[in-house]
């Protein structure tokens, strides 16, 4: 359930058109969809091995320490807080303003819809984590209702067909072939989330069984969800049905139960947004309080609340950066912004486990579980990785560049504040 619900956010209600708009057939649509999905059990398999030989606290921040550099893991946890955590938040956030507008016709930018729920999640988490896990648990139910009854209701009430030929729109060329890189960055963000998990591998008592597991069949399961929901969409709207409408789930319930299903679905994913945020909101401070405990970030980010046990200093960074981003571009241009830096990072620590196999590191007594594949799994990961980044410089170089320059100037901080901590000692 925690890999599932660091996944499954709002992508999958609003990436199906995004996809369309640059593929136009059922075979490319769901080979897209597909490919997401083996990269990120790819991904499973490769964080499932990273958890069980460092099973501390910090996930992907102390994989990144320990093979590489401090100064490597002070940059992840900096575009961690103002590029990918926050740009993620912050695109699930707009398509809250979507849905929320659909339904109420309020006549507020998407832009200010989403930094009021922003701002309004870092109140509630402030009251510590009791508070917001106790939100995020009723709205990760709603959630699975919404995405059921839009399978449900969309495979049997939505009518249409899906028609398998022709398989491309084009002919085979470079063309094709960035139109298909162009349709990954969205699936590649939607399938995004589950590297999150290993944030807790510290607090469990047995990660090399169970976060492994849960891992594997909490991706598999969002696998097979996502292709079902991306078969509905096709089924009731086709491909250019989707590839018009900015809100494809409200689209089929439309076709399947009329006004009153559409309205329906669309409360369902705006409320569903929302656990994905307070999500977010409970576990990207672990990082934050790693890099103050490591002497990497001001002090009072990583201090506890003495009333209510919360990070309170490093919920609220989050939230203002994330209102920030949310104001800063629209949907697309946000997905593009967090995607490029995101998966220099996935290369990055998948790349470690050739490192910590090398050196045959592992806890003491500690049952290893293996990344089926390696060192060839591994290495098509870091590849994919790598091409889906040049795809984002590519598709949009602007945006991309943003995220790079956020990025490369964690460099200079972290050899300042190195500095300045040893003139301190």
């Amino acid at each position: 359930m925690i890999v599932m619900g660091g996944i499954v956010g709002s992508g999958i209600f609003m990436n199906p058109s995004v996809v369309a708009k640059q593929v136009h057939t059922p075979f490319l649509i769901l080979g897209v969809w597909l490919l997401g999905g083996a990269l990120a059990m790819l991904g499973a398999f490769i964080w499932a091995e990273l958890a069980t030989r460092l099973p501390g606290a910090g996930g992907q921040y102390l994989y990144l320490r320990e093979a590489y550099h401090p100064a490597v893991a002070f940059v992840y946890g900096w575009v961690l807080l103002l590029v990918t955590q926050t740009g993620g938040m912050a695109a699930v956030a707009v398509t809250f303003a979507r849905y929320y507008r659909e339904i109420t016709g309020a006549v507020w930018s998407d832009s200010a819809i989403a930094a009021a729920v922003l701002l309004g999640l870092t109140a509630v988490n402030c009251l510590g984590a009791r508070a917001g896990s106790n939100v995020q648990s009723a709205l990760m139910l709603m959630k699975t209702g919404a995405i059921a009854a839009l399978v449900i209701a969309g495979a049997w009430l939505g009518g249409g067909v899906i028609h398998p030929l022709p398989l491309l729109d084009r002919p085979v060329s470079l063309g094709l072939l960035g139109a298909l890189g162009a349709g990954v960055i969205p699936v590649a963000f939607a399938y995004g989330g589950w590297q999150t998990s290993t944030f807790v591998a510290g607090e469990m008592r047995n990660p090399a069984r169970d976060l492994s597991r849960g891992l594997i069949l909490g991706v598999s399961g969002v696998v097979v969800l996502y292709l079902a929901v991306n078969f509905v969409c096709l089924k009731v709207l086709g491909p250019e049905g989707l590839a018009a409408t900015r809100t494809p789930a409200s689209a089929v319930m439309r076709a399947a139960m009329g006004e009153r299903g559409a309205w329906w679905i669309a409360v369902g994913i705006a409320i569903s947004t929302l656990g994905f945020l307070s999500q977010g909101m409970l576990t990207a401070p672990r990082v934050y309080h790693a890099m103050a405990r490591d002497g990497l970030f001001f002090e009072s980010v990583g201090r506890l609340s003495s009333r209510t046990g919360a990070p309170v200093t490093a919920i609220v960074l989050q939230g203002i950066a994330a209102t920030a981003i949310a104001f800063s571009g629209k949907y697309e241009q946000i997905l593009n912004y967090e995607v490029s830096v995101d998966f220099i990072a996935f290369s990055l620590a998948a790349g470690a486990l050739f490192l910590f196999r090398r050196e045959g590191r592992a806890p003491a007594g500690g049952k290893i579980y293996r990344a089926p594949g390696h060192p060839y799994t591994t290495a098509l990961f870091v590849a994919a990785c790598v091409a889906i980044v040049a795809s984002t410089v590519f598709t949009d170089p602007l945006n991309s560049a943003r995220g790079w320059g956020i990025m490369l100037t964690g460099l200079p901080v972290y050899w300042l504040w190195r500095r300045n901590a040893k003139k301190t000692i």
